[in-house]
Parts: C-alpha cells; sequence; structure tokens
C-alpha cells in the first residue's frame, strides 16, 4: 500500500500515474467474523463490547465488477450500524450477506466468512470498471452509502424505493473501514476541497440522512419559518438537522440531555434548546405506560420558546422513548418525520393526537443519490460544516465503536484508514480558514466522560437519542426472507 500513499501525497501525480499504479493482493480492512456472531450471546446489550468482535486484518482486494470503482480509502467514520454490525444486532449482518450473495454470480463476491464494514470514506479512486465513465484513476471522493441494483422500475423516480436497495458496510461487503474499498460508481461524490481527509469522510451517512428526512420533498419539505423539535441536536444525526434548519431559515427546538451539549447547540446558532435531563421529562410512567401529563409539560415548554406556536416538524429518530410525545407536540397539520429507532422501533402514540389534527407520520431511510449529492454539495459550498469531534487509527476501531456504543463522543467520530495523520487532503486552504470555526465546532467541545473509570464501565445512556443514526432495516422485519 506504500506506493498508492505515495502517489496520493505526491503533488504532481496524474491520472495516468493512477491508472498504472498496481493493485495489492491485500489490504487491511475492519472486519467481524461469521464464526463469531454468537460470542455475546446471554449479554445484554450494554455489556457487548465491539472491542472483542472487531479485527484488523489483511484480506484479499475483490475483483472489479461493472459500474463498480476501487477506492483508496484515506479516512472513514463510525456510524451507529458500525455498532449493530459489530455487537450482531439486532441479527447478524451476514444474512444481509447471504441473501445479496445469492442475487446474482457477481453478487456472491459478497458473501464471505467476514464482513469488512464501515458505510463512510473519503480517497482517491484507483480503478473504475467497465461502464464507468464520470469517474477516473485520481479522482478525489467522497461515498454515501446507498447500494442499489435498478433493474426494478419501482427504484426509478427514488432509488431509495429500488427492491434491491442496500446500504453498503452494513448490508453488503468491502466497506469503508479499510484501506481499500469496493464502491458503485454511483455512491461516488467530489470531496470538499477546504476539508481534510478525515473532515471528508465524516458527514456522509448522517448528513444525507438528515437532508432527506427534513429538507428534501422525500421528508418534511421544511420551508422558512417553520418550528422544527429536534431530538439529540448535537448528536451524529441531530447535528446536521440543527444546521439544516439554521440554514434554511427554520427556527429549531434543540432537546438534549446536558449543558455541554447544549452550548454546541448555542454554537451553532440555535437559541431554543431544552435539556431535558435538568427539566426532568419523563414520558413514560412505567414499562408499558406512557404519561401525557408528560407530553403536556414539553408542549407548554415549546410554546414557550416559540412564543406560543407548536411545532410544524418533529426530526425524530430515537423511536419509542419519544414518539408518543414527538405526535402530541406536533401543530394540526404538521409532520413527524422518523428514520431509526435507537430507542426502540416498537412506537406507541395516540392516534386521537394524529388522525383528530391531520397530522402526518413520514417514514425517512438514508437519502437517494441526488440527495446525498445535495448535501455533499452543501458540505462544499461551507453551508454546512463536519460535526467531527475526535478521529482513531484503523487499529483503534473497535474502541471508536466501544465509544460511540457507550454514548461517550459528541457529533461523529472519525478513523484514519491509509493517511497517516489528521490535517491531510486539504486543496483549498482560503476557504478553509472562512470557516475554521464552524470546522473545529465539534472538536474543541469539551468531552462528556473522558475519565478511564467512564471509557471502562458500562455508561448508562441517558440520551439515547444523541446517537448517530444507523440502517433501520436491521430492527424492521426481514423483507427479503
Amino acid at each position: 500500500m506504500n506506493h498508492i500513499l505515495d502517489a496520493i501525497l505526491a503533488p504532481d501525480s496524474t491520472r495516468e500515474d493512477f491508472a498504472a499504479l498496481p493493485l495489492p493482493e491485500s489490504y487491511r480492512a475492519v472486519t467481524v467474523h461469521k464464526d463469531e456472531a454468537e460470542m455475546f450471546a446471554g449479554l445484554s446489550t450494554r455489556e457487548k463490547d465491539p472491542r472483542k468482535s472487531l479485527h484488523v486484518e489483511d484480506v484479499p482486494v475483490p475483483e472489479l465488477g461493472p459500474g463498480e470503482a476501487l477506492v483508496a480509502v484515506m479516512a472513514s467514520s463510525v456510524n451507529y450500524n458500525s455498532v449493530w454490525t459489530s455487537i450482531f444486532e439486532p441479527v447478524s449482518t451476514f444474512g444481509f450477506l447471504e441473501r445479496y450473495g445469492r442475487l446474482s454470480p457477481l453478487t456472491k463476491r459478497h458473501d464471505l466468512p467476514y464482513h469488512v464494514i464501515g458505510s463512510d470514506l473519503a480517497g482517491v479512486v484507483l480503478r473504475t470498471g467497465p461502464g464507468v465513465n464520470a469517474w477516473h484513476p485520481g479522482d478525489e471522493v467522497v461515498a454515501h452509502c446507498l447500494s442499489v441494483e435498478l433493474e426494478s422500475s419501482d427504484g426509478h423516480n427514488d432509488t431509495m424505493l429500488d427492491p434491491e436497495q442496500r446500504i453498503w458496510g452494513f448490508e453488503t461487503n468491502f466497506g469503508g473501514l479499510a484501506e481499500i474499498a469496493l464502491v458503485k460508481s454511483n455512491q461516488l461524490m467530489p470531496k470538499p476541497q477546504h476539508l481534510s481527509w478525515e473532515e471528508a469522510a465524516a458527514p456522509g451517512l448522517v448528513n444525507s440522512t438528515a437532508y432527506r428526512q427534513l429538507v428534501s420533498q422525500n421528508g418534511a419539505a421544511m420551508k422558512q419559518g417553520d418550528n422544527v423539535l429536534i431530538w439529540g441536536a448535537s448528536g451524529g444525526l441531530g447535528s446536521y438537522a440543527t444546521q439544516f434548519a439554521l440554514a434554511g431559515g427554520a427556527n429549531p427546538i434543540c432537546v438534549v440531555s446536558s449543558d455541554q451539549k447544549a452550548e454546541i447547540c448555542r454554537k451553532m446558532g440555535a437559541e431554543a434548546i431544552i435539556d431535558r435531563n435538568a427539566e426532568g421529562y419523563k414520558f413514560w410512567k412505567d414499562e408499558q405506560n406512557q404519561d401525557p401529563r408528560e407530553w403536556k409539560r414539553f408542549g407548554k415548554r415549546i410554546r414557550e420558546l416559540t412564543g406560543g406556536e407548536d411545532v410544524d416538524i418533529v426530526f425524530e429518530h430515537p423511536g419509542r422513548e419519544t414518539f408518543g410525545a414527538s405526535v402530541y407536540v406536533t401543530r394540526k397539520g404538521g409532520t413527524i418525520v422518523t428514520c431509526a429507532s435507537t430507542s426502540g422501533y416498537q412506537h406507541q402514540y395516540d392516534n386521537r393526537y394524529l388522525w383528530m389534527s391531520l397530522k402526518r407520520i413520514v417514514g425517512s431511510h438514508f437519502a437517494n443519490y441526488r440527495e446525498a449529492w445535495e448535501a455533499n454539495r452543501l458540505i462544499a459550498k461551507g453551508k454546512i460544516h463536519p460535526t467531527l469531534s475526535k478521529t482513531y487509527r484503523l487499529e483503534d476501531t473497535g474502541q471508536a465503536a466501544h465509544d460511540v456504543h457507550r454514548n461517550l463522543h459528541q457529533g461523529k467520530v472519525g478513523v484514519l484508514c491509509l493517511a497517516p495523520e489528521e490535517g491531510m487532503g486539504v486543496r483549498d486552504e482560503e476557504k478553509r480558514a472562512k470557516h475554521i470555526d464552524a470546522i473545529n465546532l465539534f472538536r474543541d467541545a469539551p468531552a462528556e466522560r473522558t475519565d478511564k473509570a467512564s471509557r471502562d464501565a458500562p455508561a448508562e445512556r441517558t440520551d439515547k437519542a444523541s446517537r448517530d443514526t444507523a440502517a433501520p432495516q436491521a430492527g424492521a422485519p426481514d423483507r427479503n426472507a
């Protein structure tokens, strides 16, 4: 891999130089093993440790097929779907790989006894397969995580509706937490020139998800002046929703779980902030019964922050813990848009407040190529900024996933793959200088729990809504069974 890294670091390397580089036989990758899928049997979710299941090992370079590209990965990041993969919850991802492998002789490559994980990357194209014309060796790129086949008419109006839609690096193999990744060429987008490799890798999954969920016509279609309730507003997903609301002329009402997270929201420009722990909201009386009085108290607090108005949009991703309250506090005719369910996917709400007030619940999952492209374009223009808080080495991905699993992070955490150090890959220093404070906002924020005891002990998740988004497919009924 050294000759590939040398070519990337050299300022005068050409497309021809990259095309002439010999590919290695193998590369280092973060994997889980099929024969270890039961290693955490009998343990609670909290007790399952990604450091025990994630391996960094050499794996063969996969065969390149039509419409695909091999990318040298300079940096990646950890999403909550990487945590799910590492603890084999709700199901082992090897079931996804087996089903994908039955689709065609080409997809059979993905059905292996190991799974290279990761759904983000920033890097350089090394090779393209037959039929790829828009991308060339040497192009600096980021990748979104939507993998589609598009052989059905269903996906041609919105590719997220393709029956063979999958999340790359979660429901497919050869993901981004590695030195080389295999992607479809229609996953590629230009790397924002003012960002380092690790900064450019961080937004992909969560930024695109937030864009579709909040901005797109396929989601809530947010407009200027809307009041938008954002759960976990400083987290991996909510931090992008907060930025989209502010950039789009809406009024975010940011729900967080601590003073530190509230301060991050203020620095992003938000003014209406609810610290749900400090104000003691308990939406459930017990495991079976919610407390409508708490919904009402929460709605009253929202109106105090909005000048008497209810919210037009609720940006939902915690799921079970908050969904009843979300439906209740939405204005008449408003929208609850939901992706993921990090506190549980069995949602309960009082349908009278939905049906009689003409509210809508909209399901949203990742983004189609156009939505991901637009979300990345806003990053490249400096309108939306990465929320990277910390970077790990590839060898330490297990620790990175552990920290995300225990909610010891802010925003997103990055992983250096081929990049030897942070801060490399910046091509537009002038634009970077203009936005440097926003770029570093989450890096500069104080960590809430950094002592050794909190890192080694099972940390209580007091703000489940602040976690990164994940692919809801893992918690949904098996559509391919």
